[in-house]
């Protein structure tokens, strides 16, 4: 199974032949400027298309603190994302409520354990919309 750099290397160089279906979903690799350091990281998250847009979770498994990516595009909400063969410049920005309320369902049907990290932690986990530039 891949997880992680590994996911991140294969998905990269097969154009997402390797790494794009996973664990009965589907992944797309999200690369973000980092806040500090001003250096590129490529995440592999779980996304489901929405209209002309792609919907990403920012669950970090339900912790309480949201995952490092997130913070990054708060930063800096200019991010590149890339979906099978496809990578484009893209805005992210978190859903408005009343948005969540409507996408939320569509991520859970992707990935159910969403549901369940939202049980664990007292923070709202956000979706995170990505509109192509």
């Amino acid at each position: 199974m891949l997880y992680g750099a590994e996911h991140v290397e294969r998905y990269l160089a097969t154009d997402g032949a390797e790494g794009h279906d996973w664990q009965g979903t589907t992944t797309g690799l999200l690369t973000t400027k980092g806040r500090r350091t001003g250096n590129q990281h490529t995440t592999p998250l779980i996304y489901q298309p929405w209209e002309d847009k792609y919907l990403v979770v920012a669950s970090k498994g339900g912790t309480p603190t949201p995952p490092e990516w997130y913070l990054n595009l708060e930063a800096n909400p200019e991010v590149e994302f890339q979906v099978l063969g496809d990578r484009f410049k893209a805005h992210a920005r978190t859903a408005t409520a009343e948005e969540k309320a409507e996408m939320w369902p569509v991520m859970t049907a992707a990935w159910p354990a969403y549901d369940d990290y939202q049980k664990k932690t007292a923070r709202e986990i956000p979706v995170v919309v990505l509109e192509r530039l």
